[in-house]
């Protein structure tokens, strides 16, 4: 029987941990909230022996959670950070796992796990990515593995948030502001049928746009601001699309980077 061990039994991990169990894996869990039932007394004894450990704490304490389970890790366990966070802090947990034998896997779980469970699609970067795949497809997640480093797989998850976070950031602001105005049925529907349509023209076209018509866009969202304003909501997402605009604008459709 596959041994697994699960730190962090929060929303994402409580449910991973029911969802391994049920698909026949034993599952010692650890959580230092004593209201998420964990059935292991401390991380070392949710570690020890486990084929694959599982972090699901959070990024904030992926490197504690790490040096916790260090000293009852060895050769032959596989330990994955599921954390969402950035590829440095993926290579410092990798620097604490390494020395101990166990092989480190950058595990990116790429879908929100409630509703979904241990059927979350992941990316798996790192030397014990492999593995990982080869212990959680079986037991029903679906693992990409990326033969590069570890955050490898962190960068790839952060890269999409830029689209995903701001999508939702966008249609937030959208609606807000057609509700103030007493036009969100319409609104919904314009969000809608964009999405519905949406293909590589698209990006295409929202790309070399912008690039060949920020000057009259800048403008253009000069205005939506003013009306934002008007309508009594606060135009972050129209605010910085002005802003880049300008900067297209200014620099011949190249987007600046920073040194």
């Amino acid at each position: 029987m596959t041994s697994i061990g699960i730190l962090g039994l929060g929303e994402a991990g409580g449910t991973i941990a029911r969802d391994l169990r049920a698909a026949g894996a034993s599952v010692r869990g650890f959580d230092i909230d004593p209201a998420t039932e964990p059935d292991a007394a401390d991380t070392e004894s949710a570690v020890a022996g486990a084929d694959l450990v599982l972090s699901l704490v959070t990024a904030a304490e992926a490197l504690t959670a790490a040096r916790a389970a260090a000293p009852a890790l060895g050769p032959g366990q596989i330990y994955a950070d599921a954390n969402t966070s950035g590829a440095e802090l993926k290579r410092a947990v990798a620097a604490v796992v390494e020395p101990t034998g166990a092989a480190f896997a950058d595990v990116a779980l790429m879908a929100p796990v409630p509703g979904r469970g241990v059927s979350t699609p992941a990316l798996a970067s790192g030397a014990g990515a492999g593995t990982a795949a080869e212990i959680l497809g079986p037991l029903g997640m679906p693992v990409t593995v990326l033969d590069a480093e570890p955050g490898a797989a962190a960068t790839r998850k952060l890269l999409r948030s830029v689209a995903w976070k701001g999508v939702a950031a966008v249609v937030c602001e959208a609606l807000a502001a057609a509700r103030a105005a007493d036009l969100e049925d319409w609104m919904r529907g314009e969000l809608l049928g964009l999405m519905a349509t949406a293909d590589e023209d698209t990006l295409a076209r929202m790309e070399d746009g912008s690039r060949r018509h920020a000057a009259r866009r800048t403008h253009e969202m000069a205005d939506v601001v003013a009306l934002l304003r008007e309508l009594g909501v606060t135009p972050h997402t129209s605010e910085a699309a002005r802003a880049q605009l300008e900067q297209l604008a200014a620099t011949d459709g190249r987007l600046e980077t920073t040194p």
